[in-house]
């Protein structure tokens, strides 16, 4: 019994002494679909004769002791000795597939063997649906994310401004396609507050860094949350109203400056002007102001009388006219002015005048009426 228990105890000891020469690495590699796959073998044992690789219980590579790694039929795997360690094989798996996940193993014939576990992922698409909201202040603006096309199912998380969201704020929905693949669905409802860029994050365990679809919040109550946008406001609108008076006031003067060129331009003005250029003074000033009492306006009009005036003027000129009314010419007999005399009757003595010098040219004789 007692040389019975020694040998199992030596049997034992001399399997753990060739189990410890044995070692493969890693022992759990995930990658995803399409990405290659890397499992190092190592033993100090160097009497060893084949190694084979099996990938799910499949030989796919044998590598011989002497001769090295004989031909293969996939052109996806292989496997070089390691440069850093002599005696320790690298295998390679390229373009990896969803059927390549499970069991890789290294089978050292009548030594030992070690068994490594594989998975492939697959890595989908993440997508925030809706542009960039307007939205209220206080208002709730609702955000839907979706994960499309992941093995396994992937995980999704919110973020708003650089912040994770708590699980709790948000829902999850999952539902698997055909192929194996997760379609994974949240809805997240965000209070406005203020601008902010919410994103939506999905990932699985090969990815380094997780897939992220993102919106912008915009909150247009912000736009007049402080004070200085009120004062903008009030400085752009007195600004405004300065330039409209100033408009206004520009047009009063144009308008007044036109009015007064017409008013100096009308045609009885210049009738006046004319008369009193013509005469050297005003029409009282010419007769001394003497009174008449048997005036009368009753005869032609003022505008007939205009007409006769100006022609006179143009047949009498300024000199002649002052001989006649101081009687220079020896012709001139009474002259009486008078005191009230209006344009309309100076005009009739002036168009006489200009009649009787018509009809004579050695009689000059101005009559009053």
């Amino acid at each position: 019994m007692d040389i019975f228990s020694l040998l199992v105890f030596l049997l034992s000891c001399m399997i753990q002494e060739v189990g410890a020469e044995m070692k493969l690495s890693p022992e759990e590699l995930t990658v995803l679909r399409g990405e290659e796959a890397q499992f190092t073998c190592s033993t100090s044992n160097i009497q060893w004769a084949v190694m084979t690789w099996q990938l799910n219980q499949i030989p796919v590579l044998t590598i011989h002791n002497d001769t090295g790694v004989l031909p293969v039929a996939n052109p996806d795997v292989s496997a070089k000795e390691s440069p850093d360690s002599p005696g320790d094989w690298v295998f390679s798996l390229k373009n990896t597939e969803r059927q390549n996940q499970g069991e890789v193993t290294c089978n050292l014939q009548d030594i030992d063997r070690r068994t490594a576990s594989l998975s492939v992922q697959e890595k989908g698409n993440v997508k925030v649906f809706w542009d960039n909201k307007l939205v209220l202040k206080g208002q709730p603006a609702l955000f839907e994310c979706q994960a499309a096309g992941w093995y396994p199912e992937p995980s999704l998380q919110w973020q708003v401004d650089d912040k994770l969201v708590s699980q709790g704020e948000y829902n999850i929905s999952s539902e698997e396609s055909g192929k194996g693949l997760f379609t994974v669905t949240s809805f997240h409802s965000v209070t406005a507050a203020k601008s902010s860029r919410v994103v939506c994050l999905a990932s699985v365990s090969a990815l380094t860094t997780p897939l992220n679809s993102s919106v912008r919040l915009i909150v247009v109550a912000e736009v007049v949350q402080d004070g200085d946008d009120c004062t903008v406001l009030l400085a752009v609108t007195a600004l405004l109203a300065a330039l409209l008076l100033l408009l206004l006031l520009c047009v009063a003067a144009v308008l007044c400056y036109r009015q007064k060129r017409q008013a100096k331009s009308s045609p009885q003005e210049a009738i006046w002007f004319s008369q009193s250029g013509s005469g050297g003074g005003s029409v009282a000033e010419a007769t001394g102001g003497q009174f008449n009492p048997g005036y009368t306006s009753e005869g032609p009009t003022d505008a007939v009388y205009n007409e006769l005036f100006i022609e006179a003027g143009r047949r009498m000129d300024f000199a002649t006219f002052t001989k006649v009314m101081n009687g220079e010419d020896g012709h001139f007999e009474a002259f009486k002015v008078p005191d009230v005399v209006s344009s309309s009757s100076w005009s009739e003595s002036q168009t006489q005048a200009s009649l009787s010098e018509e009809s004579s040219n050695n009689v000059r004789r101005i009559t009053t009426v």
